[in-house]
């Protein structure tokens, strides 16, 4: 004789509700186009002093990087530097700021050939000022650090452009493309 099955009943058991993740965002500045840029003192990598009050009446640019020699600060600056003629002829001024030291910087700029001035800012004076220490991702780790991040400041020392995600391997284009 054939049996019969009985159809199994299923037990239906609640769905567990499931937060949904939001994703990580890198930390952004405070500050944004239209606001004055903050007045700075600090050192470059010949040990000179370098101040916002010296770019007054000038076109200029403030680039903060993570850290000398590293393969996309590095890609960044070079960048800069084969199209630094390119800033000149448009009256740019530029300036890279990361919290490595004056030796450091010195290596960087002489391994590079970098014609431009980095500031030394080991106590993180400039790097607060302008807001772009905060939580960052890399490779799925969550820290605090430096965010990449460039302002383009006016010859009346108005911020008229903030790049939060610069393309460190077009980056001159993008500081060009904002003043045309």
């Amino acid at each position: 004789m054939a049996t019969k099955k009985k159809a199994a009943k299923k037990k239906s058991v609640p769905k567990k509700k499931v937060a949904k993740k939001t994703p990580f965002k890198n930390h952004e500045t405070r500050l944004k186009a239209g606001d004055k840029a903050p007045a700075f003192k600090g050192i470059d990598q010949d040990g000179k002093p370098v101040s916002s009050a010296g770019f007054k009446g000038k076109k200029w640019v403030v680039y903060f990087y993570p850290q000398d020699d590293t393969p996309t600060c590095t890609k960044q600056a070079c960048n800069i530097r084969d199209n630094f003629k390119l800033l000149e002829k448009n009256g740019i001024d530029i300036i890279g700021v990361s919290e490595d030291n004056v030796e450091k910087h010195k290596k960087f700029e002489t391994k590079y050939k970098l014609p431009f001035r980095l500031i030394a800012d080991e106590t993180h004076e400039v790097i607060n000022a302008f807001d772009v220490w905060g939580k960052k991702q890399f490779m799925g780790k969550i820290y605090d650090g430096l965010i990449r991040t460039t302002f383009l400041i006016d010859e009346k020392g108005i911020i008229i452009r903030v790049i939060n995600r610069p393309d460190t391997g077009n980056h001159v284009q993008e500081i060009l493309d904002s003043w045309s």
